[in-house]
């Protein structure tokens, strides 16, 4: 049923996709970024938390879209709480404009459901549906940061090949080193995408992080046709496990922290990025995948 309610509103929207661009086009492009990673426990969540925040206190307005349809903890991390989530968008009973929450620096938060079963098995329509829903948005974004689930599943494939730019996060541990490789194997030859931004997170020295980045960047080389980017290093900070506990990110609890410091530099770094502009504005990036059929 869900299935095809939601089928039904694509068929719909798709006949109507002319217009919605050019209303669309009215507004400014977003720049969208997905952080994405090959497991759990890297600390992926917290860099999209606090990425979003640094970019906003560079003055940039910022939606962070919790992507991890099954296990979401952006709204955890944040303290926030909500009687909606996308799994109610996707039921029909509220809109996409229903559930956005204000966060910390001004950062609009889009919350997922947890312990939702039904929310980890969807089809790509149904996936197709949740990245149309953001054609209803009206406020000029400049970036959407998109915190997917880890690993290679659908859901997470199809939040990562609807963006435009693609960060990988690792850390100091083999397994994170290998099925970091194999998001980016899947994503090169199932999607042709070329280009990742690889950020070395809760490393003890700048030496550390600059040898895990080599280390992927050895064994791509040999085996893959793309491009690795080093993003950097994000340092071990306890601070980051006390902000966690407050559900206050480092940015706003311990902005003097190392690890704040450096997701600063990250935000700087991101923001000087040059973006290949989208049809219209506003979100319609993501319509744009939807039209070319590529969900």
């Amino acid at each position: 049923m869900l299935g095809e309610r939601i089928m039904s509103k694509l068929s719909k929207g798709i006949k109507d996709q002319a217009s919605g661009l050019r209303s669309l086009s009215r507004n400014k492009p977003v720049k969208v970024i997905a952080v994405s990673a090959g497991k759990g426990g890297v600390g992926k969540s917290n860099i999209s938390v606090n990425l979003a925040i640094a970019l906003s206190q560079l003055n940039y307005s910022v939606m962070l879209l919790d992507a991890d349809l099954g296990l979401a903890n952006v709204d955890i991390m944040l303290g926030l709480h909500t009687k909606y989530n996308l799994s109610h968008v996707l039921q029909g009973i509220c809109h996409l404009s229903d559930i956005i929450l204000h966060g910390p620096a001004g950062v609009r938060v889009i919350p997922a459901a947890s312990g939702t079963e039904f929310m980890t098995q969807l089809s790509p329509a149904e996936h197709a549906g949740i990245i149309d829903s953001f054609n209803e948005l009206t406020d000029d974004l400049d970036y959407m940061i998109i915190d997917t689930a880890a690993g290679i599943s659908e859901t997470v494939l199809s939040f990562t090949r609807s963006s435009q730019e693609l960060i990988v996060v690792v850390c100091d541990e083999p397994t994170s080193l290998t099925d970091a490789y194999a998001l980016i194997k899947v994503m090169s030859k199932r999607y042709e995408w070329t280009h990742f931004h690889i950020l070395a997170n809760m490393v003890r020295n700048v030496k550390d992080g600059r040898d895990l980045f080599n280390k992927l960047f050895r064994v791509s080389g040999q085996f893959l046709d793309v491009q690795l980017d080093y993003l950097g290093a994000i340092p071990f900070d306890e601070n980051i496990h006390k902000s966690v506990k407050k559900q206050n990110p480092i940015l706003i609890a311990y902005p003097d922290s190392p690890a704040a410091q450096a997701l600063r530099e990250l935000a700087e770094s991101v923001s000087n990025w040059s973006f290949k502009p989208s049809l219209g504005g506003n979100t319609s990036f993501f319509l744009e995948r939807l039209v070319a059929g590529q969900f």
